[in-house]
């Protein structure tokens, strides 16, 4: 998919999707970490036999939780009302990306590695915003989630699925799982969210001039 010409987001423009959506800057921050985790893999993956769509891949990461903070509210899926909020917004494919963050479509071991795999696994090795094992990870999701029986069946599930993910990922990388963390480049998130927090203070003193300028045309 590497050179299939879809419309997708670039780094800017993904940073202005989670300023409008007022994402707070935890979800954020885990957003990031997910995206160096996804970029991490994508660029060793590349560097063999996979082609990955490394923007789409990019993407998919920085936006996999736009609709997180309303949807704690409102109760509605996430992933899914993520995906729709960007196939409103002209990004289809990015859309099916963050649509299948918390369970994919279709799991085959034995075919080709997807973007979406690659960002469904990355988002199950950030825990906040620090890099956690599939079972730190999982114990946490069951705990905040697992609240019945049939919730429960449903992420032993998903979590198997991960297992499987996370071998057929790291059979084609030269580390493994749990040297994830020492393969991650240096600064940390917490530069991207000097980044971030930079880009809306820039955000907002462009809305204020416009508004001036506004303002003084009505006079």
């Amino acid at each position: 998919m590497k050179n299939k010409n879809i419309p997708i987001p670039d780094r800017k423009q993904c940073l202005s999707l989670i300023s409008e959506t007022e994402m707070p800057e935890h979800i954020a921050a885990h957003s990031f970490q997910v995206c160096r985790v996804t970029l991490l893999l994508t660029d060793y993956l590349n560097s063999g036999e996979h082609i990955l769509n490394r923007e789409l891949a990019e993407a998919g990461a920085l936006l996999h939780d736009i609709t997180k903070k309303r949807s704690l509210k409102s109760g509605e899926k996430h992933a899914e009302s993520g995906g729709q909020f960007l196939r409103e917004r002209g990004y289809p494919e990015v859309g099916d990306v963050v649509r299948q963050h918390v369970r994919l479509d279709h799991f085959d071991y034995d075919s080709p590695l997807t973007e979406a795999e690659i960002v469904n696994y990355a988002d199950k090795r950030v825990l906040h915003d620090r890099i956690a094992d599939l079972q730190a990870r999982m114990e946490y999701i069951m705990q905040r989630y697992g609240s019945s029986p049939e919730l429960r069946a449903r992420l032993d599930i998903v979590w198997e699925e991960a297992r499987q993910q996370e071998k057929k990922i790291f059979r084609k990388l030269p580390f493994a799982p749990e040297s994830l963390a020492d393969y991650l480049p240096s600064p940390g998130c917490e530069a991207e969210m000097q980044e971030y927090q930079r880009f809306c203070k820039g955000q907002c003193f462009v809305s204020a001039k416009i508004d001036d300028l506004v303002k003084k045309s009505e006079n």
